[in-house]
């Protein structure tokens, strides 16, 4: 569900943020506040009254099929600004590079520059940022599966086996032990992971 999420919201982010860093004019100042707007909005306390309320069945899917889809809009819908705000930087000053200019003296289109020239030099701060966006959405479903408002049972998840464990707690602490390494390790790992493509695409950053 976190893949699925993150993958949305840097769709969102780097088609939004292309546009308002290419473009500028009144386009970057209504995308950009639409940013500002996202980034102040509570989407903590948003999700918890969302999922709180859906009801059994809508749009086809039922149960934790329709909270699974709901979460993944939500995370994709609400956290886009965090990479459009990269991508619009990044769109900034590639679109005054002599490769840009060139391309644009010799004819070039819009459509043109956009695809060819300068998507292709996001590709690394997309990806490295992607995986740092991986155990955020995580951590941010574990939080809500722990507040009892994420996936029910019987489907298993780490918050809602934190949840149940602290009833166990003092008597079998490993209960909570567990889920709680288990979250740690992986976000350590999706962290350590875009380090490591950070320094693999750009090995001057790590001098």
């Amino acid at each position: 569900m976190a893949t699925v999420a993150t993958v949305v919201c840097v769709v969102i982010g780097t088609v939004l943020g292309i546009v308002a860093g290419y473009f500028g004019g009144w386009i970057d100042t209504v995308i950009s506040r639409a940013m500002d707007i996202f980034l102040a909005f509570p989407l903590l306390l948003f999700a918890i009254a969302l999922v709180g309320v859906i009801p059994d069945g809508a749009f086809g899917l039922e149960g934790n099929d329709l909270r699974i889809g709901v979460l993944v809009f939500i995370i994709g819908f609400f956290n886009w600004p965090y990479i459009g705000r990269i991508v619009r930087g990044q769109t900034l000053t590639l679109r005054e590079r002599e490769f840009v200019e060139a391309s644009r003296s010799l004819g070039a289109g819009s459509g043109h520059i956009v695809f060819r020239e300068i998507l292709p030099n996001l590709v690394t701060p997309i990806l490295v940022y992607s995986t740092l966006l991986i155990p955020t959405n995580i951590l941010f479903e574990a939080a809500l599966s722990f507040l009892g408002v994420g996936i029910n049972p019987p489907m298993a998840t780490w918050g809602g086996m934190l949840e149940n464990a602290l009833q166990f707690y003092t008597t079998s602490p490993h209960f909570v032990i567990i889920p709680g390494l288990a979250i740690f390790v992986t976000v350590l790992a999706f962290n350590l992971f875009g380090d490591g493509l950070r320094d693999a695409f750009d090995p001057r950053s790590s001098d």
